[in-house]
C-alpha cells in the first residue's frame, strides 16, 4: 500500500494539482474586439491533438487484437 502511493497516487495528485494551477494564471481573453465577427459556435479545433490521440488509440486497441489473438 506505502508503494502505491509513493509510486501512483502522489504523483498523480501532484501533476493535477499543478495543471490546476497553471490553469488558473492564465490571463483572460478579454473577449472580441469591437467590429469582428464571432465565430461559428460549432466549429471544434480537431485538427491538434486530438487526432493523435485517436491515431494511438486506434493502433494500441490493433495491438491488443493482436496480441489476444495470439494467446488463443
Amino acid at each position: 500500500m506505502k508503494s502505491f502511493l509513493l509510486n501512483n497516487f502522489l504523483p498523480s495528485v501532484f501533476i493535477v494539482l499543478m495543471a490546476t494551477a497553471v490553469a488558473v494564471a492564465q490571463p483572460g481573453s478579454g473577449g472580441p474586439m469591437p467590429g469582428t465577427t464571432p465565430p461559428d459556435p460549432t466549429a471544434v479545433p480537431i485538427d491538434g491533438g486530438v487526432s493523435l490521440l485517436l491515431a494511438g488509440g486506434v493502433a494500441y486497441g490493433l495491438k491488443r487484437l493482436r496480441s489476444r489473438r495470439r494467446k488463443a
